[in-house]
């Protein structure tokens, strides 16, 4: 028989966690208020359990929670996503309660629920070594590019990334490769409407469509040509 460990995670309406999880589709398996509160869920032979947030401590509005190991990751999002949305007429993206976005290629997203616990859903096959970014065989705004990539999938910092990617637009952008260009004004685009900045998301637009690409090289960046537009999608969709 193998180990398994349970995560205790820290509520203060017992009540209204447990119920959060049960629209994510998770069965409440105990519920307790006396002589103490105590709760768990369970979903696909994931347990959570829940205990009350200490007293009289300085605890962080949010913070780390657990991993959770899926086979899945991109069915799990969707299922999640139309699961929040049903609930709250849309995509909690911000505050708390909230999950992230899930882009293709992507390999995790995170869940924070309505106590401030962050749950991050991880593919069960993502490489022991992943890919964060760095590389020394990079440069320019090619670098650029890649910095503002962990930024945004791995810490979900969207405006540092921001910030970072137009810095580096405004400092490489004369000796760029052209297809690195069209890349940062989409990757900005998209950041725009996560951060929810919608002159910013316009102008970068515009200029992708003032940019003289052949048809081969927008297919090249099709995806990132494309992703602000999946963003607002994701965020408006009812």
């Amino acid at each position: 028989m193998s180990d398994t460990a349970v995560p205790q995670l820290w509520t203060g309406d017992l009540a209204g966690t447990l119920d959060f999880y049960k629209t994510l589709g998770y069965t409440v398996t105990y519920e307790q208020t006396r002589p103490y509160v105590y709760g768990a869920v369970e979903d696909h032979g994931c347990a959570l359990h829940f205990t009350p947030t200490p007293m009289d401590t300085d605890i962080p509005t949010e913070r780390t929670g657990c991993l959770v190991m899926v086979d899945d990751a991109a069915s799990r999002h969707q299922a999640f996503t139309t699961a929040l949305r049903a609930r709250y007429g849309k995509v909690p993206a911000k505050g708390l309660p909230r999950i992230t976005r899930f882009r293709p290629g992507q390999s995790r997203f995170t869940v924070v629920d309505p106590a401030g616990n962050q749950l991050i859903y991880v593919q069960r096959d993502e490489p022991m070594k992943v890919e964060y970014g760095g590389s020394e065989a990079l440069d320019g705004l090619a670098k650029v590019l890649d910095n503002a990539r962990i930024l945004r999938d791995f810490k979900t910092d969207y405006k540092a990334a921001f910030r970072v990617l137009e810095v580096g637009l405004g400092r490489f952008r004369l000796e760029a490769p052209r297809l690195d260009v069209a890349r940062a004004l989409g990757a900005l685009a998209e950041l725009a409407v996560a951060t929810d900045d919608p002159d910013h998301a316009a102008r970068f637009h515009a200029e992708l469509r003032a940019m003289r690409l052949s048809d081969a090289e927008r297919a090249a960046v099709a995806d990132e040509l494309r992703a602000s537009d999946d963003l607002a999608a994701w965020l408006s969709e009812t």
